[in-house]
């Protein structure tokens, strides 16, 4: 499995809308996906227009070709873009260990 991570930067005073709009974006779009998995997302505490979006793929092409290079890429642009104040920086992980808790 592995895990995208994007740390979304966005616009002062829009945090409300965008926590609305990314999760309808991920439940509406994102979830149908091939490898789509699961996903959180958390929102910066001394930075609240700093997002943390994980979503857990199948594999590395489901994020990279499947849903970015298909047709589900720019319906969730249109609902998630317009509040990034500037591009996310985007990185993919792979488990290394976890706690059983």
């Amino acid at each position: 499995m592995i895990l995208e991570l994007a740390d979304i930067r966005i616009h002062p005073g829009q945090q409300a809308a965008f926590d609305e709009a990314i999760q309808r974006g991920v439940t509406t779009v994102a979830n149908r996906a091939q490898g789509f998995r699961g996903w959180k997302v958390h929102k910066g505490v001394e930075s609240p227009e700093r997002y943390l979006l994980m979503i857990y793929w199948d594999t590395l092409e489901d994020h990279t070709v499947g849903f970015r290079g298909g047709p589900l890429f720019p319906e969730w642009r249109a609902i998630v873009g317009p509040f990034f104040a500037s591009p996310p920086v985007v990185e993919h992980f792979e488990l290394v260990g976890q706690s059983a808790a």
